[in-house]
């Protein structure tokens, strides 16, 4: 059967086309099907460092032909990458980890490639953020991801201040060497928000830490091996402020509607029983999710 679908994921790739291809983030068994089989049927593989993707190809028995793209010469090598596709060629694109073009080099080189007149298509897999966001317990609909935080601490602190009172989780990545810095300034802003600490996602050491911004800051402060690896901050949404706002009698309704029912029924009911705004209703009930 596993062989069944590799075969047709090979008979579907099509030539004069760059396969945008997410590699695994730490475990090597974290790669799909159709990844392998861009990899093993592409002409060339673009590669973000070409040693790094020579491992990877070798665990699964692949050879394929390697160029190095990276940055500084994303630009210099799509006109490269365009001749390939010019003449006929399946151009497979991957990063050292993750997917290319996101908080890694490959933007551009997308870019460049549609631009030309050539198909670019997604190969979906391992994520870091969608990852991390999976076991953080965040249940709003919608999140903003920030990449890596600014290294100075005023730049930080100046971001902080505009997250103060966001009512979405915000995910964003940090390096081992700032970890602790990030960490104090967020204990300047926002002490008491929940946040979730994400480490080396997949590999032998992954730990989860969650609780406030103040505990997780201890956290590290007692054990220093929490500050080594790749890193993913998850930050709770703030109490939204709009709906403390809310009359209490429409909270009561809410509060009664909400335990018995989804929460957007509830809150569709319950706008129409007090004559409130269902979102704040809604982004009431989050809150209450939140704060359990």
């Amino acid at each position: 059967m596993i062989q069944k679908h590799y075969q047709k994921a090979c008979d579907s790739l099509s030539a004069q086309t760059l396969y945008v291809v997410a590699t695994p983030i730490g475990n090597l068994a974290d790669i799909t099907l159709r990844a392998l089989a861009v990899l093993k049927t592409a002409d060339v593989v673009c590669a973000e460092d070409t040693r790094v993707t020579a491992q990877l190809l070798s665990a699964y028995g692949i050879q394929a032909k390697l160029v190095s793209v990276r940055e500084h010469n994303e630009q210099q090598m799509a006109d490269k990458i365009i001749q390939y596709l010019s003449d006929g060629l399946i151009v497979a694109q991957v990063s050292d980890a993750g997917t290319p073009a996101v908080c890694d080099p490959g933007a551009k080189l997308a870019a460049r490639v549609r631009e030309a007149g050539y198909k670019v298509v997604p190969v979906v897999g391992a994520s870091a953020v969608m990852g991390a966001l999976s076991v953080a317990g965040v249940s709003e609909p919608s999140f903003y991801f920030n990449g890596f935080l600014p290294p100075k601490s005023g730049e930080r602190l100046k971001l902080f201040a505009q997250w103060e009172n966001a009512d979405y989780p915000i995910v964003m990545f940090e390096t081992p060497h700032r970890i602790e810095a990030a960490l104090s300034d967020m204990t300047a802003v926002f002490p008491e928000r929940k946040i979730v600490l994400a480490r080396e996602i997949t590999k032998t050491f992954e730990t989860f830490l969650s609780g406030t911004v103040t505990e997780i800051q201890t956290a590290l402060q007692e054990d220093g091996n929490q500050t080594r690896g790749e890193m993913v901050l998850v930050l709770h949404p703030a109490v939204n402020a709009k709906s403390s706002e809310l009359p209490e009698a429409a909270q009561n309704v809410m509060k009664i509607l909400a335990a018995e029912l989804p929460t957007k029924q509830a809150a569709d009911l319950a706008a129409k029983i007090t004559g409130e705004g269902k979102k704040a209703l809604y982004d009431l009930a989050l809150t209450w999710k939140n704060q359990d």
